[in-house]
């Protein structure tokens, strides 16, 4: 009877610890320390055990980076592991099914961790997000975990993912409410970018693209929102407005300094970029998936193996094809901008449908004049605390940083 009783109150303890996504995990593997020699490491960099952490993803090379921030306040890079498999190609993903491991900004809360994982050990990346909702993309399940072992995650050794766990585990309970995970094709540097200019998934890169140098600029997490089905970065909506997935991106600003150091910074990337294109003398490009089409051939191949149908060895593929270029358009390794054409003082998300891929619309610095409230919002009814709350905080962190 005590036996049982015991067996029932462990069970009963694992469900609730399930269903709440507490870390306080009875499995040892999700409670090991980290090596004495990582908190050695962290220590010499100015890092406590418990800071906030976040996690960098490059498909074409392999690795998985835990940044970590540091008594400065910025972030800083720790420690890469190599990814031991990933399934699909470059590229993002689109369709459940399709194998693609995703591409994008993803956050991670304490829910999502998973000490009980069939993989060793597990988090749950967030895909889709609201840039993938908003475009129709549909996936689940989509983890860093171990075994090495993956149909669309990113997989490592269990020995890697126990570290990695372990800096997630120690972040949150430092107070860290959710951590950033970038995922990238490649490095976005300038060569790289002039290697895949021909490339299919080449505008969805150029948005990319943006947040990752927000994130060089200034080695804070960057803010990210969605509009006009986009990624936008650190920027704040003018009063009244909100940003939504599918709508037009409201009016906008950042500190001037934040927008004065990214413009630098782009300007000196894209002389690298056109002076690679012009070398080329990097490596000759990996194959990626060629839009939706191939993503829904391979769904349909990952449906019919396993209903145990005869099919081919591997996923099916589409042959690459260099999409055709406007004589008149500039190549760039940035999404082309889009002029506000209805007012010259404040940003805009008026934007013609073929920009609305790539790129956000021109911004500018300062104060915005406050217009109506969005036709959603009850008349006279303020923006809600915490959409307050999160632009004072950014708009704070960033005016720190940059002196603003």
């Amino acid at each position: 009877m005590t036996s049982r009783l015991a067996r029932a109150l462990l069970l009963t303890s694992a469900l609730a610890l399930s269903a709440c996504g507490s870390l306080d995990d009875i499995a040892p593997k999700a409670e090991k320390p980290l090596p004495a020699e990582v908190v050695s490491l962290m220590e010499a960099k100015g890092m406590k055990k418990d800071a906030p952490i976040l996690l960098r993803i490059f498909k074409e090379e392999g690795v998985l980076e835990v940044w970590k921030q540091t008594t400065s306040g910025r972030y800083g890079f720790l420690k890469s592991y190599e990814i031991c498999k990933w399934s699909g190609k470059l590229g993002p993903k689109y369709t459940e099914g399709d194998r693609q491991a995703p591409e994008g900004f993803y956050t991670v809360r304490p829910q999502q961790m998973n000490p009980y994982s069939n993989y060793h050990l597990a988090f749950n990346i967030g895909f889709p997000n609201a840039y993938d909702r908003a475009n129709g993309r549909t996936g689940s399940h989509l983890m860093v975990h171990g075994a090495c072992s993956s149909a669309g995650c990113y997989s490592m050794t269990d020995e890697q993912v126990e570290e990695i766990y372990a800096f997630a585990r120690d972040a949150f309970r430092g107070g860290q409410q959710e951590f950033q995970i970038q995922a990238f094709p490649f490095r976005m540097t300038p060569q790289n970018m002039a290697r895949y200019r021909d490339d299919p998934n080449f505008p969805f890169w150029q948005m990319l693209k943006e947040g990752y140098d927000h994130f060089e600029i200034t080695r804070m997490p960057p803010k990210v929102d969605v509009c006009e089905r986009r990624y936008v970065f650190n920027r704040i909506p003018a009063e009244g407005y909100t940003f939504d997935p599918a709508g037009p991106c409201p009016p906008s600003t950042q500190p001037q300094s934040l927008m004065l150091a990214y413009q630098a910074h782009k300007k000196k990337e894209e002389l690298a970029f056109k002076q690679a294109v012009s070398l080329w003398k990097t490596p000759a490009p990996k194959a990626s998936i060629q839009g939706i089409e191939e993503a829904m051939l391979v769904a349909d191949w990952s449906r019919r193996r396993a209903r145990g149908e005869k099919v081919t060895p591997e996923p099916p593929t589409l042959v690459a094809s260099a999409p055709a270029k406007p004589e008149s358009a500039p190549v760039s390794a940035y999404a082309a901008p889009v002029p506000d054409t209805t007012n010259p003082d404040i940003a805009t998300g008026a934007v013609p449908p073929a920009a609305r891929e790539v790129g956000a619309p021109a911004l500018t610095s300062g104060a915005l004049p406050s217009p109506a409230p969005r036709a959603e919002r009850a008349e006279g009814e303020a923006p809600s605390a915490a959409e307050s709350s999160t632009s004072s905080r950014l708009l704070s962190r960033l005016g720190k940083l940059f002196g603003d």
